[in-house]
C-alpha cells in the first residue's frame, strides 16, 4: 500500500510517496521552502505543489507543526499564528481535492521510528525528539503515542520556548560551533528527561545526522540513538498517519 506522505517544517515541506508496509520511499524526496511567514493559504499552495509535482490522487498524510486535534491546529510554534484554531485538514482538501489526515509532525516522525525504526520492538516510554527550526516531542508507551507532547515549548529564562535557545535553528542564529549548541541542547535533554524519565531517546531531524559532533556534550543516562529513518522520518510517519 502506497501513500503520499508529506511533512510541514518551518524552514521546508518536502514529501514522497510512501510504503507503509515497509516504510520505505517509493520516490525521491522532493522539498520546497516553506513560504516567508507560513500563512495558511501560502503553505496550502506549496502542499498543492508537492500533490502536483508526485501526480498524486489518493488519500495524503501530512506532518505539521502544531498541536493536531481532530485535524484542528490548536497552537502555532514556528508558524504564523493564524494557524491557531484553522482545521489544517480542510485547508489542504480544499486547496487540492483529495482526502488528508493531518498530525503533529514529531509525533509523526515518532510513528516512523516505532513501527519500522531504531524504536521498533523498543518498550517502556521512548521519547523521539526532532531537531530543526524547532524541537519537536513525539512520547511513547509500550508502542502506543501519547500525542501532542510539545515539550519542545515549555518556556526557559527569557525564553518563551526553551526551542528558541536550544533548536537547530538558535545553533545558526547565535553562529555556535555544535560543541557550544551541545550544552544547551543537553540542558534541554537534562529538563525533558526530568519531566518523563524515558527508558530511550531517539534524536531525528536535520540535526540528528551531525550527532557525532555534539554527543561529546550529553550527559544524561538514559541512552540516546539516532533515528533510523533520519530526516525522512516525518515523511514516513505522515504516510502512517493516513493508514
Amino acid at each position: 500500500m502506497e501513500i503520499l506522505g508529506i511533512d510541514v517544517g518551518g524552514t521546508g515541506i518536502k514529501g514522497a510517496i510512501v510504503n507503509v508496509e515497509t516504510g520505505a520511499l517509493i520516490t525521491e524526496k522532493h522539498r520546497i521552502p516553506t513560504p516567508k511567514g507560513a500563512k495558511p493559504n501560502d503553505v496550502a499552495d506549496v502542499v498543492a505543489k508537492l500533490v502536483e509535482h508526485f501526480d498524486w490522487q489518493g488519500k495524503i498524510g501530512c506532518g505539521f507543526p502544531a498541536i493536531i486535534s481532530h485535524g484542528v491546529a490548536l497552537s502555532s510554534g514556528n508558524i504564523d499564528k493564524s494557524w491557531q484554531g484553522t482545521n489544517v485538514e480542510d485547508i489542504f482538501n480544499k486547496r487540492t481535492g483529495l482526502e488528508f489526515h493531518v498530525g503533529n509532525d514529531a509525533d509523526a516522525a515518532g510513528l516512523a521510528e516505532i513501527t519500522f525504526g531504531a524504536g521498533k520492538g523498543k518498550n517502556g516510554l521512548v521519547l523521539m525528539i526532532t531537531i530543526g527550526t524547532g524541537l519537536g516531542s513525539g512520547l511513547f508507551y509500550n508502542g502506543i503515542l501519547v500525542p501532542n507532547l510539545e515539550l519542545g515549548t515549555l518556556p526557559y529564562k527569557k525564553f518563551k520556548h526553551i526551542e528558541h535557545w536550544a533548536a537547530d535553528s538558535a545553533r545558526k542564529r547565535d553562529e555556535l560551533s555544535y560543541p557550544e549548541w551541545g550544552k544547551r541542547f543537553n540542558k534541554f535533554l537534562k529538563i525533558v528527561n526530568g519531566l518523563t524519565s524515558p527508558d530511550l531517546i531517539i534524536l531525528g531531524g536535520g540535526a540528528s545526522k551531525k550527532l557525532q559532533r555534539f554527543e561529546g556534550q550529553i550527559t544524561i543516562k538514559t541512552p540516546v540513538i539516532v533515528a533510523q529513518f533520519q530526516n525522512n522520518a516525518g515523511i514516513v510517519g505522515a504516510a502512517l498517519i493516513a493508514k
